[in-house]
């Protein structure tokens, strides 16, 4: 049985979303930027942008072709999407000597930072309030985002203050951000299947244009941040 969306949120919501968005790619992008100029890779950053341009062509015409709108367990976005990218990363990204070096010369403090970006989580809030998500899962998923992306401006500076407790405070909040991440991605699934069950409501505007780029996107892309903050904990010292 196929009921595909019960509710969508206002224009403005999308629109707000559309013009927002952008935020995450851009700050990895400065973020890729940088370390290129240091490693004096030129090709990195070129490599980096295009991948983005070409995913999210690749997200949004598979969403206009209607690819994402049978609900399906796992979603048909995941499957298509999700799933490829985390592979890239967890499979491929991390056993390059590029990624070693990049992470060998990256200041923990600027990984931490770059999850500013989880400010967009209080789309997870608009959708949940305006009936096109269920609330508990939009409200913890939302609310998690943005107290993952405060609080990140606030370790940052411990770490870059050297504060006795600045290596704790990391771990701490790179648990609590792994998990928020974790809790999106499982609980999502979750509530797909309990969906198709019941027909009771799902997460199935995660699957429409442009809500879409978040599945695609965000977890495999903050899991695989998280992953690299781990690995440069181990040789962070307050």
């Amino acid at each position: 049985m196929n009921h595909f969306i019960h509710y969508i949120a206002p224009q403005w919501v999308a629109t707000a979303f559309l013009v927002t968005i952008p935020l995450p790619f851009v700050m990895i992008g400065m973020y890729v930027r940088n370390i290129a100029k240091e490693l004096q890779h030129k090709w990195l950053f070129g490599s980096v942008v295009a991948f983005f341009v070409g995913y999210l062509a690749y997200t949004t015409y598979g969403a206009m072709n209607g690819w994402y709108e049978a609900t399906s367990f796992p979603p048909r976005v995941v499957l298509c999407t999700t799933f490829p990218y985390a592979f890239l990363l967890f499979f491929f990204v991390v056993n390059t000597k590029i990624y070693k070096t990049i992470v060998e010369k990256t200041a923990v403090e600027t990984l931490v930072r770059l999850h500013l970006f989880r400010l967009i989580g209080v789309f997870f809030v608009l959708l949940g309030l305006y009936h096109a998500l269920p609330k508990p899962f939009a409200f913890i998923a939302g609310v998690g985002d943005i107290l993952t992306a405060i609080s990140s401006v606030y370790v940052a500076r411990a770490i870059v203050q050297k504060k006795s407790y600045a290596r704790t405070l990391t771990y701490v909040w790179n648990i609590f951000g792994t998990i928020d991440i974790l809790f999106t991605a499982i609980a999502a699934n979750v509530l797909t299947k309990i969906s198709i069950d019941t027909g009771a409501m799902g997460v199935d505007v995660l699957g429409i244009f442009p809500y879409c780029i978040i599945p695609a996107f965000a977890p495999p892309t903050i899991l695989f941040l998280h992953w690299s903050i781990f690995k440069k904990l181990k040789e962070f010292s307050a």
